[in-house]
This record gives structure tokens, sequence and C-alpha cells, in this order.
């Protein structure tokens, strides 16, 4: 199983032994739902909800992948169905703590709807797993780490406006701007309008225009720690398992009055 699957591929695999697939949506901040409501109105035939919004701890990651069915040799596809593009924040997540075989479905709900394909609704049904995998700290940095003077490229996938300052933040008490010598990468930029990822080509010139090396280490930041994982996923497909993750992301640096902040557009 490839890290991105057609819906094509999905659609032919729905029944495979120890397939799980996960409808990974996440509200956008400001814009608040009921994500395993609509879950439970529409999704891909057997798909589980995988409530990013509760996964808190690696204890909690573990007990919810127990519950939702998955076990260390599981095979998961995660899907969303928001503008977010969270489902790379389930892979993310997944594979941060040992689980082998994730993968992405390209344009998410909305391809597989577009398609006329099969949905169903109502709760999910699963039969509890084992999951031991442990949250590999290696793959993040802390506002430490960046305050103490990181030697990796800081990339953030917020759109220019948030990034430069000229647009607020939707959090309430976040300051205005972006980590001091970071580059900006939106997020957005690496889908086709239909919500599947761009060539391969075009991914690298996007990198390439942002001044970041994709083949090289690098730390992704965002708002919250959700969109900067569509960078680090494009940066897997290219190639790279070597970047990593700023959780806490603009949320934590711009909520601290005694972080620097710069505005304006990337310099150098």
């Amino acid at each position: 199983m490839n890290s991105l699957v057609a819906t094509e591929w999905l659609a032919a695999h729905l029944d495979d032994p120890g397939l799980v697939i996960l409808d990974a949506s996440l509200a956008p901040p400001g814009a608040p739902a009921d994500m395993r409501a609509v879950f439970e109105r529409q999704h891909i035939p057997g798909a589980r909800f995988l409530d990013l919004a509760a996964l808190k701890s690696a204890p909690s990651f573990a007990a919810a992948m127990r519950d939702l069915g998955i076990a260390n040799d599981s095979m998961v596809v995660v899907y969303d169905q928001t503008p977010l593009h969270s489902a790379t924040r389930g892979w993310w997540l997944l594979r941060q703590h040992g689980a082998p075989r994730v993968a992405v479905l390209d344009g998410g709900l909305g391809k597989w709807l577009a398609e006329g394909r099969v949905t169903a609704s109502g709760p999910a049904q699963a039969h509890p797993a084992t999951f031991t995998g442990d949250r590999n700290a290696a793959a993040h940095v802390t506002k430490g780490d960046i305050l103490a003077g990181l030697d990796l490229p800081l990339v953030d996938a917020r759109d220019a406006a948030r990034f430069a300052g000229t647009s607020s933040d939707p959090r309430p008490g976040i300051a205005d701007g972006h980590i001091p010598g970071a580059r900006n990468l939106p997020f957005a930029a690496l889908y086709q309008p239909d919500g599947t990822f761009k060539s391969l080509e075009d991914l690298r010139a996007l990198f390439a225009v942002a001044a970041i090396d994709p083949a090289r280490p690098f730390v992704a930041s965002c708002g919250s720690g959700v969109t900067a994982t569509s960078l680090l996923f494009a940066a897997h497909l290219l190639g790279n398992d070597d970047a990593k993750l700023y959780e806490g992301s603009w949320t934590e640096w711009g909520a601290d009055p005694a972080t620097p902040k710069e505005l304006g557009p990337p310099t150098g």
C-alpha cells in the first residue's frame, strides 16, 4: 500500500482483512462543529471516527487506537472532509506512534462523493485490538528548542496573510505575525481544487519558492500543529522522513508575550 491512495484503490479494497478506514475530520478554528455527528450522517463504508481533538497524550492515543480496532500491524487509510486536510494529522500521529502501514486517501470524502461512490451512516463498529506504540519524541521540537536556536529551517504552513500579520489569528489572545526567520508555505497550495495532492514536481517547486529543500530536515509549524502535517506528508512523498513538527505552533508561540515575533513577508 502506498502512502497516498486513490479512491479507486480504496473502493476495490474496502473488504480487505486488516484494513481500517479512519475519518480524521477536524473542524476549523472559529467554526466549531460536532465532527462525530457529521461523520455519523455520512462516511465511507466501514470507516471509524478518529477524534483528533481528544488525543492529548501517548496513553490516550494508544487507548483510542485499541478502541478503534487498530493493531500494530493494521493497514490504515485516513481521510477527512474539511478544508484543514486533517487526514495528514491522523497519518502523522499514527506514524509517530509506531504504526507502520498508514496512508492518506487522496481527495478525501469530497472526491469519494464527487465520484458517486456508496456511503454509510450511523456510529462506527469496531472490535478492540492491541496497540502498543509510543510517541516518537525525536520527531517533535518544542518552544524551548526554537528559543535555544534551531539548526534547521522553520517553515510555517499558515496562509500568507496570517503569516505576515495582516490578518488576525482566529483564536482570541494570540498575537499577529510569525516566528522570526520562518519561511512560509501555505498548506492549501499543496492541493489541487478537487482536494488531491499536486504532482511531485509541483510540490518540489512549491518548497523551492519557500526556500526550503524538501529533501533535507526542516521543522514545520502552523496554527495548532494540524495543517503543518500537510507539509510533512508532502516531504514524505518526496522521500524525506526526517522533517519535524513544532506541535505547539503559533497558538503556543503567539500566546506568550515573551517570545519574539515578526511581521511582514519572509525575508532573506
